[in-house]
């Protein structure tokens, strides 16, 4: 039994300190090295070297001289330790009555008859960072409004935050909101 017994026990021990210490330290240290940025997280900075959050986790938005993201399913909104969708599938009438709540508030904001998808449906993860150009071109004039600026300059800023699909054709074309808000207060400061 002990010559059954001791390879089994090398081995685990062998494959423990490799794949559980070994390896992991060394895909941390590449991560480091080549993609510090991404490896801790996407921070994003203020000038005083505060965190305002990460370009890659979405977080709420409501003054009206911002864009405001998609809607949150995650925790109490934009939770990253509750990440998720609601789950409710789309014959729930708790979903329908989220939905038309907002679609009517954003209605009467906007003015718009026809509202993008993302402008009242959750992501996956609830957490997601972007919307699309359409939903934040709806939101121009508000924000042109609130921050007494032109239609014209607002747009100018979201255009140019708006992101290509990769390689021209995976994905959808987007809109970061954290980065889009941050070159709105810089255009106003």
């Amino acid at each position: 039994m002990l010559a059954h017994l001791r390879p089994a026990v090398v081995m685990t021990a062998l494959f423990t300190l490799v794949l559980g210490l070994a390896y992991p330290l060394a895909i941390t240290g590449f991560a480091q090295g080549l993609f510090p940025a991404q490896a801790n997280g996407s921070l994003v900075r203020g000038a005083d070297g505060a965190v305002q959050g990460s370009s890659l986790i979405g977080q709420p938005f409501a003054e009206a001289g911002y864009l405001h993201p998609r809607p949150s399913a995650a925790g109490d909104g934009y939770d990253a330790a509750a990440s998720s969708g609601s789950n409710l599938g789309p014959l729930n009438p708790d979903l329908a009555a989220r939905i038309k709540t907002d679609a009517d508030a954003i209605r009467a904001d906007t003015g718009a008859s026809v509202l993008p998808a993302d402008a009242v449906t959750a992501s996956g993860s609830g957490l997601d960072p972007d919307i699309s150009p359409a939903y934040a071109r709806l939101q121009a004039a508000r924000i042109a409004t609130a921050r007494g600026l032109t239609v014209e300059e607002v747009q100018s800023v979201i255009d140019r935050h708006t992101e290509t699909p990769l390689l021209g054709f995976i994905g959808q074309p987007r809109v970061n909101v954290l980065m889009t808000n941050r070159a709105l207060d810089a255009l106003a400061g």
